[in-house]
């Protein structure tokens, strides 16, 4: 049967927003204040969504079970898919001690920790969200992170916070794309709005990952680093956006700003080297990788500004010796993700993509749902039936990109076809999870976005009147906190705020950018997210630790950027930074 959302089922606008808030909110104080295992607190919150929309939003119940087996299949792949993979690959990499010839010259490149966040988590990282997106940055950063010796909670939660700016353009800029198709907006204007908003946030975030890490005062002392990257991120970011287009902003803008600290760095070191102290951190767990590195309070050591006297000190404070780790063994550890990096570039190109898809992509359109509910005014500018297709892309997917280079870094690295079978198994286990989590979150954003749950949220801050482009961008951040995804929040918000915009007299360019670039500070605290740094760094159990090291950060960036979408709103000079 056709069913028609209601986004005021209680007839009062304060009682229905707070009905469509539960799930969230009983997500979030589960995770945070009660602590239970995220799978359990997913799989409450997914049963609270489900009652309220079936019961308090009068969705038929088939729906809102073939919804919930939709999100869940969608969880389990492409995002499962792309995890499981990631963590087998990272898995062979350790089981042969190839980490820490990596770890090594990391070391000889910069042995501070501050840099080396920089480095990685937001330069490399970035590189990842422009090629695949859907957690790998995070994924590939954080495991990098923990075994350089940072604790597993700065290495989920530094890689969370860096992993925003470049969100947007991610996945060959599919966010923007996917955001002109639901808006019938330009995309290149859709691009260069976006590209006139999360540049200086690009200058931001470098200075802000080492500040979540040290603290201010430490912060200033490599202030050299922070700018380099930033700026030679950002500036390619705004030319390639705004001159370009959204495709390929991400790559290169990562290229540029790897190259530019890696010269830096020839040149410069910090005069104090901060250094990770040594202590356990009995929080750690079960990854085959040792991830119960030493730690303790973080301490400076003084050194010489040169960089060719700076002592070889890793994060952990364990002394390497420079010389250990020859040429032949760095580019044996760098070997396997430089194929990883080389082939998910590959699989993200749109030309192969297509190529694939046409000779595997099955669809599974969901009975009970696929072109069954449907949104309506003013969510929708003309009552709009909702799609519900499966795909089953698994020659395309990013994650069977991330497998072929799992499997061929395999063996090079000497791997006999039942070794890598036994350890993909051992994998599977180690994730299972995680998987779990994911698939119940994917469940509860979906029961979320058919139900219109979400939309009636999206309502309340659309009522603002003149501060609607302060909270417009809020919208944003809480679709990508719902859904996961700067994709998904432009599906479910975009319409919505080019109705309001235009109601308001406000350009509808500005503010579906700003459902982007907005979002792109949710990122850090969606479950999803979480979930993947978790599972990355062995620090599956401890979610709420991580959302509460992330959350403050992620709701002050987001206030600033819709600060900088208010002024560009109505406030000269920033009114002719607005896309016409």
């Amino acid at each position: 049967m056709d069913w028609s959302q209601n986004y005021n089922p209680l007839n009062n606008v304060l009682l229905s927003t707070a009905m469509a808030a539960m799930p969230i909110v009983i997500l979030l104080a589960l995770i945070a204040l009660v602590k239970i295992r995220i799978h359990y607190a997913a799989l409450i919150a997914l049963g609270v969504a489900w009652i309220i929309a079936v019961f308090g939003y009068s969705m038929p119940a088939s729906q809102a079970a073939a919804t919930t087996v939709f999100g869940a299949m969608f969880g389990l792949f492409p995002i499962g898919w792309i995890i499981l993979n990631l963590i087998f690959l990272y898995t062979l990499t350790v089981e042969k001690g190839l980490f820490n010839a990596l770890r090594n010259s990391l070391v000889q490149l910069t042995p501070d920790p501050r840099v080396q966040v920089i480095l990685i988590a937001f330069s490399f990282g970035a590189f990842f969200e422009g090629a695949a997106g859907f957690g790998t940055p995070v994924a590939v950063t954080g495991a990098i992170l923990i075994q350089l010796g940072f604790k597993p909670l700065q290495a989920c939660g530094l890689s969370l916070i860096a992993n925003t700016a470049p969100v947007a353009f991610g996945a060959l800029g599919t966010p923007i794309i996917t955001l002109s198709s639901v808006t019938d907006l330009d995309v290149l204007k859709l691009s260069a709005m976006a590209g006139r908003q999360l540049p200086i946030f690009s200058v931001i975030v470098p200075f802000w990952v080492v500040f979540a890490l040290a603290g201010w005062r430490r912060t200033w002392e490599v202030w050299p680093a922070a700018l380099v990257a930033g700026l030679s991120f950002a500036v390619p970011q705004f030319l390639i956006s705004n001159f370009h287009g959204p495709w390929l902003v991400d790559i290169v803008s990562a290229i540029c700003s790897m190259a530019a600290l890696a010269v830096l760095l020839r040149f410069w070191r910090p005069r104090e080297v901060f250094r990770l102290g040594t202590g356990k951190d009995s929080n750690a767990t079960a990854l085959p990788i040792d991830a119960s590195v030493p730690q303790r309070n973080a301490e400076i050591l003084t050194t010489s500004a040169s960089p060719s006297e700076a002592p070889p000190v890793v994060a952990s404070g364990m002394q390497v010796d420079s010389g250990k780790s020859r040429p032949r063994e760095i580019f044996n550890a760098w070997l396997p993700w430089i194929i990883l990096s080389v082939l998910v570039f590959i699989w993200g190109i749109p030309q192969l993509k297509k190529a694939l898809d046409s000779v595997s992509n099955p669809k599974l359109e969901i009975p009970y749902l696929h072109k069954k509910v449907y949104r309506v005014p003013p969510v929708a500018e003309i009552p709009k039936a909702e799609d519900a297709i499966f795909k089953f892309n698994w020659l395309s997917a990013t994650g069977t990109g991330i497998l072929a280079a799992a499997v061929l870094s395999g063996f090079l690295m000497g791997y006999k076809s039942k070794e890598l079978l036994r350890i993909y198994g051992q994998t599977l286990v180690k994730v299972r999870f995680s998987l779990i989590t994911i698939a119940a979150m994917l469940a509860l954003g979906f029961v979320t976005k058919y139900s219109g749950t979400d939309a009636t949220l999206g309502l309340a801050l659309a009522m603002t009147g003149f501060f609607y482009p302060f909270f417009g961008t809020l919208l944003g951040w809480l679709g990508v906190a719902l859904t996961g995804s700067d994709t998904a929040s432009n599906v479910l918000f975009g319409g919505l705020q080019k109705i309001t915009a235009t109601e308001l007299g406000i350009s509808p360019i500005l503010m579906a950018s700003a459902n982007s670039t907005g979002g792109v500070m949710g990122k850090m605290v969606d479950a999803q997210s979480i979930v993947v740094a978790s599972t990355a760094t062995g620090f599956y159990g401890h979610e709420g630790a991580i959302l509460r090291y992330v959350f403050w950060h992620s709701i002050i960036l987001a206030c600033l950027v819709g600060l900088l979408v208010f002024l560009q709103a109505y406030v000269f000079p920033f009114t002719e930074m607005v896309v016409k």
